[in-house]
């Protein structure tokens, strides 16, 4: 006996089929989104990322500049019998060093005071007798070309000034000599975990952990040398990239440039496999 079906019952057969068919694999794709969900709920890691088992090293690299720029900070003191007297030669003294710099290319908006303070100075053993008064004034100079700074030193002591604050070296570029030294520590840092993982008959998985730190420091002639230094023999140093060597453009004057030192230094840890 033969059975027949309309093409109405095939079509419903057909979507029954289909239905069932679209259900199981919804249903197994579920399980299998709940079972990666467990597997990362219970800690588990891919291949090489197991953190049980792991190594941390540090790398750190120095690389050695010559500034471009100095951020110099010139005072005039000044004291006088009276508030107003002491302003006024204060005025004049600082009139005349400003306009001594920029008689040497230095900008009006390189040019700024710094800070300005006026003191009363009171008689030997009394807390109430004014026998004069007392300004401080700092201008502070922004110098793009730092070979004049021995220039501008003079000058401001010939116009009046009578002290110098502060001489600051640095460099415009500090972020490009930034990167390249995380680049080079994180060199470094790599180079040492496989150096190590190597001996040992094993490998480096995937980075766990990174930690960083950059900072700057000036040799020259006017602070002390560079304390990279004084740690470089407990962290791997990386050596400065020999493309662009930078010498120290020393003259034949008392203020040669020296160099800065743009330094960082990385933590990392790695998982092992």
């Amino acid at each position: 006996m033969k059975i027949r079906f309309s093409q109405l019952q095939i079509g419903l057969i057909a979507g029954v089929v289909l239905g069932v068919a679209l259900v199981v694999l919804a249903f197994t794709r579920l399980t299998a989104a709940q079972a990666t969900a467990q597997a990362t709920a219970q800690g588990a890691a891919p291949a090489g990322c197991d953190p049980a088992r792991s190594l941390q090293v540090s790398g750190s690299a120095a690389i050695n500049v010559v500034p471009d720029r100095v951020e110099v900070q010139i005072g005039i003191e000044s004291s006088a019998p009276t508030a107003e007297a002491v302003q006024s030669g204060n005025l004049q003294t600082s009139q005349a060093v400003i306009a001594a710099i920029k008689a040497l290319g230095v900008e009006d908006k390189d040019i700024a005071t710094d800070g300005f303070i006026i003191n009363p100075v009171y008689a030997q053993n009394s807390q109430l007798a004014i026998e004069g008064y007392r300004t401080d004034m700092v201008i502070g100079v922004t110098l793009r070309d730092p070979a004049k700074t021995r220039d501008v030193l003079v000058a401001a002591f010939k116009s009046g000034a009578n002290k110098v604050i502060n001489v600051e070296f640095s460099t415009t570029e500090l972020r490009k000599y930034r990167d390249q030294a995380r680049e080079l520590a994180l060199r470094s840092a790599r180079e040492k975990a496989d150096l190590l993982t190597e001996s040992l008959g094993t490998s480096t998985g995937c980075v766990l952990k990174i930690n960083e730190n950059s900072w700057s420091s000036y040799s020259g002639s006017w602070s002390g040398r560079s304390s990279f230094a004084s740690y470089q023999n407990f962290v791997q140093e990386a050596p400065p990239p020999a493309a662009e060597p930078r010498q120290s453009e020393g003259g034949d004057g008392p203020i040669s440039l020296g160099q800065l030192a743009v330094c960082a230094e990385v933590s990392v840890e790695f998982a092992l496999r």
